[in-house]
């Protein structure tokens, strides 16, 4: 079974070479080709990746995560498309893995890991992020709903078969991989979670940078597409619990004014936010053990934040919906209402 392993990448020399480099490392014992998409970077990102060896295809403009891996499939020879992110350090046996799944099973249609608990960025934000997203992985259903391209791999014809990203609508990084999912659930195809592929995250993360992308490049448009779609997976960010620890932080929040009013008021909001402790203790208690127990408690108050506006951004998304379908009515079925 040949595999292609694609990694798109834009403007990114510091992680390039180490990433490559497990990639090949991964690559060895198997029939493999790799093809890295540079994605019009306008730094010397493409020399990079030329000199380590490798296939590299260019976009002639900057046009996203999934356009430039669906240019990377369309030149693939192999029977299995691997997606490896640019800033991803894979573990030497990921291949190996990837393929035994399919070898395994011809019912799987697609497969994906995680992040590894050994996030390379220091400081409390990227370390936060980078172990959140270790631990939602790692608690996953491993019949998956979704699909994550940072370290996951799909049959080659059926990827082409659905159409693969859908790079107009998501022309930055965004839900693509996501969304890419639920295409292929709804085509009736199945996408395993294997909490053994695994990889290092190198990002490095800032407070400002996570509020941005959690809202403006993942909430808003994941509220989209569930709301469009109609399917709320139990499952991996959008969890019952997670949802019920999103209500109560918002709850929370409308409750801590009371407290000027009559300071017996405030034992409200303090309920609410001890719930959401206990609800998510699992994630707090890994954390801990991973970094130490004053690490979990200063992370606390950042997945409150989380919570906080994931949930606005939701409302925000069902109250412009909301608008819009009010505005297409025709007058009759306004005045009707």
């Amino acid at each position: 079974m040949r595999v292609t392993i694609i990694m798109p990448v834009y403007n990114n020399t510091r992680d390039l070479p180490e990433c490559l480099s497990a990639v090949k490392a991964a690559a060895k014992k198997r029939d493999c080709e790799i093809v890295v998409v540079d994605d019009a970077s306008t730094d010397d990102t493409p020399r990079v990746a030329a000199s380590m060896g490798v296939r590299v295809l260019r976009l002639e403009k900057n046009s996203g995560p999934g356009a430039a891996r669906n240019f990377g499939a369309r030149h693939a020879s192999g029977d299995i498309l691997f997606f490896v992110d640019s800033d991803v350090v894979v573990a030497p046996d990921v291949v190996d893995r990837v393929v035994g799944v399919f070898d395994s099973r011809p019912d799987v249609a697609a497969v994906f890991g995680s992040y590894d608990a050994r996030p390379r960025a220091q400081g409390l934000v990227s370390q936060y992020r980078n172990l959140l997203h270790h631990f939602v992985h790692q608690h996953g259903n491993p019949e998956a709903s979704t699909f994550w391209a940072g370290c996951g791999a799909i049959r080659r014809d059926i990827f082409l078969g659905v159409g693969g990203f859908d790079a107009e609508q998501y022309a930055r990084p965004s839900i693509e991989d996501i969304e890419l999912g639920y295409r292929l659930r709804r085509a009736g195809h199945r996408i395993l979670l294997d909490r053994d592929i695994q990889g290092t995250h190198l990002k490095r993360w800032k407070l400002r940078g996570v509020i941005w992308t959690d809202i403006v490049c993942r909430a808003i448009p994941w509220s989209r597409l569930i709301l469009s779609s109609r399917e709320t997976p139990n499952d991996l960010n959008v969890k019952l619990s997670q949802r019920v620890s999103g209500a109560l932080v918002v709850l929370a929040a409308l409750t801590l004014p009371l407290a000027l009013w009559r300071i017996g008021l405030l034992v409200l909001p303090l309920v609410a936010l001890v719930s959401v402790v206990v609800l998510n203790r699992d994630l707090f208690t890994f954390l801990a053990r991973q970094r130490g127990v004053a690490f979990a408690v200063a992370c606390v108050p950042l997945h409150l934040l989380y919570f906080l506006y994931s949930v606005l951004s939701y409302v925000f998304v069902r109250v412009e919906t909301g608008i819009r379908d009010l505005m297409s009515r025709p007058d009759g079925a306004l005045r009707r209402s």
